[in-house]
């Protein structure tokens, strides 16, 4: 059978004659939460995997966060669980640095055994979009930066996270480090490895930023001009950091808000879009006058961006983000040079005029994001939407204005995307399905939970 996903029979053969040492690949299969779930392979079936594809049960795209079957999604016993086949995803082959014995890698997307793509897929869900927009002569590009924690693997004395120590020399510090570059050395072995392992996986991880909170840092990504390709890239990235992190001894988070007084970890996708010239059509022709094509992509963006908001933020964590003045934005704002709001030009010559859409938080899916995105800007561009005026100064001060209201919660974000027509567009009707289902189930296994914060409260006053 031919791949569906493109992948050639060739690129395994000149994967294992360039890499004899590799005794055994990840096969990494993204589930709606993000989460990487497969198998590990010996060297001798990674061409039968590409000659064939492999059986994966039809269930591992039916799991909540912490992989418990989510039977409302369809995928379990209404299918039976049956197997379908999942194909390696051309480019994604790589080999996984420092890795003894040495191990490779492969990302996979699920098909139909007749070949078709399975709906409740994420990356198809972007595939998608990025074909909608090439029936219009149309192709997005883009790149995502990656904000984590490093954290000790300890707890404190009070039980909390904290920090980890420069794996350089152990220094410890529980200081807003931002900028600083003298605490990145501290970091320098690990960051090392992260740079060596991205350069062997094809990944074009650039700069390294201390962030704005104690041992939180930013990596950022070079643009791509397949969109496709760049969620692929931040998936990698992450699956590496953390790999990484744990050969150090630290932690690499993932988690929206980890730390309560600080700023969380936010995914911003920067996007354009290139017509088949190659031409950046969200360029303005002339200075000082927005090209009216930018104007209404930013339009659709803020006018989905509250029935969309279960996508940027899928976790009962990822709420905890949405602070005023934590550089997490809090209303479908847009200016140019400003941090403040959802939607920022970027300061920068016209040829790469972009949009930098910040709502979404780390622990989102990327495929998902970005086909939710691109589905906002096919609709502002579609319906010539306005996107109301620019927001100057504090964003966080503007925060009606006559926009489309944002969910105030978690459940209420849950709400609107279980209503939203244009979210099961965006997303397909599977997909739509599958993620919310998940999503319910998620807040129902957190409501239900009682905390050591509710003891903390509740336990010896009530």
């Amino acid at each position: 059978m031919t791949s569906p996903s493109g992948s050639t029979l060739s690129e395994a053969r000149d994967f294992l004659a360039a890499h004899p040492d590799i005794e055994a690949f990840d096969i990494v299969l993204t589930d709606a939460n993000g989460i990487g779930r497969g198998k590990i392979i010996r060297r001798h079936e990674l061409i039968g995997l590409y000659e064939n594809g492999r059986h994966l049960p039809i269930s591992i795209l039916g799991l909540d966060i912490v992989g418990e079957d989510v039977h409302e999604t369809g995928l379990i016993w209404d299918s039976g669980d049956g197997d379908l086949r999942a194909w390696p995803i051309p480019g994604t082959l790589v080999p996984l640095h420092g890795t003894l014995p040495r191990r490779g890698q492969v990302l996979m997307a699920m098909y139909q055994l007749n070949g078709a793509p399975m709906g409740s897929d994420p990356r198809h869900a972007l595939a998608r979009q990025v074909a909608a927009f090439a029936t219009k002569g149309l192709k997005p590009a883009g790149a995502f930066e990656l904000e984590f924690f490093l954290l000790a693997n300890e707890r404190d004395g009070n039980g909390r996270i904290q920090p980890a120590r420069a794996v350089l020399d152990g220094l410890a510090s529980a200081k807003t480090e931002v900028y600083s570059v003298d605490h990145l050395h501290g970091m320098e072995p690990l960051f090392s490895d992260i740079y060596a392992a991205a350069k062997a996986q094809g990944i074009p991880a650039e700069t390294v930023i201390s962030e704005y909170a104690p041992g939180q840092y930013e990596l950022t990504l070079n643009y791509r001009n397949d969109m496709l390709r760049a969620a692929d890239d931040l998936l990698m990235l992450k699956r590496l950091v953390r790999l990484q992190a744990r050969r150090h001894g630290v932690t690499a988070c993932f988690m929206a808000k980890p730390i309560e007084d600080y700023a969380g970890s936010g995914m911003h996708l920067h996007v354009s879009m290139q017509d088949k010239a190659g031409h950046n059509v969200f360029m303005e022709e002339e200075e000082g006058a927005w090209s009216d094509t930018i104007l209404h992509a930013l339009g659709g963006l803020a006018g989905t961006m509250g029935e969309s908001m279960l996508v940027f933020a899928p976790h009962a964590n990822s709420w905890r983000r949405f602070v005023s003045q934590s550089y997490a934005p809090v209303a479908p704002t847009w200016g140019v040079n400003n941090r403040s709001v959802a939607l920022r030009i970027p300061a920068g010559s016209k040829s790469a005029r972009r949009i930098e859409h910040r709502p979404s938080g780390v622990d989102a899916n990327p495929y998902l994001v970005a086909a939710t995105v691109l589905a906002g800007i096919a609709k502002g561009m579609g319906e010539r939407v306005d996107p109301g005026p620019e927001t100057v100064g504090n964003g966080y001060a503007d925060e009606a204005n006559g926009r489309p209201a944002m969910p105030a919660n978690w459940l209420a974000a849950i709400e609107a995307a279980e209503g939203s027509a244009f979210l099961k567009s965006a997303l397909g009707p599977e997909m739509h399905h599958t993620f919310c289902a998940i999503k319910r189930a998620e807040h129902l296994r957190v409501a239900r939970t009682v905390s050591e914060f509710d003891y903390h409260l509740y336990l010896h006053t009530v």
